[in-house]
């Protein structure tokens, strides 16, 4: 019998309030479960603005430990509506250690675990290295009631290895919560090949690794420091096979939803086994920062 599940990916504008932002999440996640939504993702570090624009000390007071009090919210909202949430916060680990986490709770409202983010950027206005501790747990696959997921945050996107590494975990879904925008001085030249960019890379690892693809992003203008960051929205699902199969549009906050087939995970990896085909003997100098050069 075919496995269905229906995802849907909450593309949001943010407030300044952390508790407007997590009171409007609720209810979009309310929507989304009423319209049959199993699995809800939420963007990056929904509960504020991207605060990453500048380094500002005061942002580190949003900070909360996990378990806390949204993912004590969010975990009575799975276990009422039993729905599988992920959704990506802000973690005060300790005094002076923070992470940019995304945590998947279980239908039924277990809290199932969390993904520390492994690659943390820094460029201008994505000032994350400032902020965020890189993560310590690897690549994890959370094994839900509606699926095996993983989940991994915005510029890791643009690593096959994380996404790989999910693959070989067993993940039939790879979740991306994601805050990734135009930089005003850079829109009109490459804006267009930047959005197209992000798109391919991702639709390639659901292709590479035979398992569905998601990336809830945010929507809006965020001005913060600067001229801000116009975030593209563009949150998308795609198959196995890389064809978008749902997707918003840059300007709306919407409800992105797609059914699932998640044995066309399966299908995927039997006519296209690239899994089956990998020399892993010969991937060893991957663990190198750089390659030399050898002679021939």
């Amino acid at each position: 019998m075919a496995r269905h599940v229906k995802l849907a990916l909450l593309q949001m504008a943010a407030a300044e309030a952390a508790e407007t932002n997590l009171r409007r999440t609720l209810e979009k996640m309310d929507a989304a479960a009423d319209a049959g939504a199993q699995i809800v993702a939420t963007q990056e570090l929904f509960r504020t603005p991207y605060f990453c624009q500048s380094e500002e000390h005061r942002w580190f007071e949003q900070a909360e430990p996990i378990p806390g009090p949204t993912t004590e919210k969010l975990c009575e909202w799975a276990r009422r509506r039993e729905v599988v949430v992920v959704a990506s916060l802000f973690e005060r680990r300790m005094p002076g250690l923070y992470h940019n986490t995304a945590v998947v709770i279980d239908a039924g409202g277990l809290l199932l675990g969390r993904y520390r983010k492994m690659h943390i950027p820094d460029d201008p206005l994505y000032l994350e290295k400032f902020y965020f501790t890189p993560g310590d747990l690897g690549f994890p696959v959370f094994a839900t009631r509606r699926g095996r997921i993983a989940v991994q945050v915005c510029w890791d996107q643009w690593f096959p290895e994380g996404a790989r590494l999910a693959a070989l975990g067993g993940a039939e879904l790879l979740i991306f919560p994601t805050a990734i925008g135009w930089h005003p001085a850079e829109k009109a030249a490459w804006g267009e090949r930047q959005l197209q960019s992000w798109q391919l890379i991702q639709r390639s690892h659901a292709i590479a690794n035979g398992f569905y693809v998601a990336a809830p992003n945010r929507v809006g203008w965020e001005r913060l420091a600067g001229e801000g960051l116009e975030f593209w929205g563009h949150s998308f699902i795609s198959n196995p096979s890389g064809q978008i199969v749902a997707q918003a549009d840059h300007q709306q906050e919407a409800i992105v939803a797609a059914e699932l087939d998640l044995d066309q995970v399966a299908e995927a990896r039997t006519h296209w086994p690239f899994l089956r085909d990998r020399r892993i003997e010969a991937y060893g100098d991957l663990n190198l920062r750089a390659r030399p050069a050898r002679p021939e």
